[in-house]
């Protein structure tokens, strides 16, 4: 591997794991055959070689990673973008942004929102911007980062913005809506068990984002 804009870099899989990690994903994908350990063992010298290179040639590689037809690489690329998410600025996140949109599955999105996570945590400053790329969008997966951003935040869950998250898609007939709705209010339960079972007993949600969000209840 060169340490230059152009990434040349091949992960080798195992042909024999391959079809069974496409049926997982719904054969949405083309996979390589790397289960995670393999994957990022062979992905450590990227990791490494993108902290020593201008942020421009990390966003190249990424963007080229993403191309690339086998899923593995998109892991990769989201390895890079969170190895480095201390190195991130406000502009490099709207860039980002185009990227829940593409080739989007749930893995790749909840990656993308566990990045963007841990980049609100460093810069709580900037949650309500963040908040405000994906909100109300058109496209689902995106919706679904407004509703799962804060997750890592713990007991500092701005519920305004959960709450306009949640209520915006309170009717949606989407699998991956509602469960996410459950999710984001079970995991704050752990920390306000009793805002959430104030909201749930406020607003009628689906019984998929009720179950879900009952759990710790």
């Amino acid at each position: 591997m060169t340490v230059d804009q152009k990434l040349n870099f091949e992960f080798i899989g195992d042909p024999a794991v391959a079809p069974a990690m496409a049926r997982y994903m719904k054969n949405r994908f083309l996979f390589l055959g790397l289960k995670s350990p393999v994957r990022k063992a062979q992905s450590k010298p990227v990791l490494q070689a993108s902290r020593k290179v201008e942020l421009v040639t990390v966003h190249a590689w990424i963007a080229a990673l993403y191309a690339r037809a086998p899923r593995e690489y998109q892991y990769l690329a989201l390895d890079l973008a969170e190895y480095n998410v201390r190195r991130w600025q406000l502009a490099d996140i709207v860039i980002f942004k185009q990227f829940v949109t593409q080739k989007s599955w749930w893995d790749s999105v909840d990656h993308w929102g566990t990045i963007f996570g841990k980049y609100i945590q460093r810069h709580p400053e900037q949650k309500a911007a963040i908040f405000q790329l994906f909100y109300q969008s058109p496209n689902l997966w995106e919706r679904r980062i407004t509703i799962t951003l804060q997750l890592k935040e713990k007991a500092q869950v701005d519920t305004d913005l959960l709450t306009q998250a949640i209520l915006f898609d309170q009717y949606t007939d989407e699998f991956f809506i509602q469960k996410a709705i459950g999710w984001a209010l079970r995991q704050y339960s752990k920390f306000a068990p009793d805002w959430v079972l104030q909201f749930l007993n406020t607003y009628q949600l689906s019984n998929l984002a009720v179950r879900e969000a009952s759990k710790y209840l």
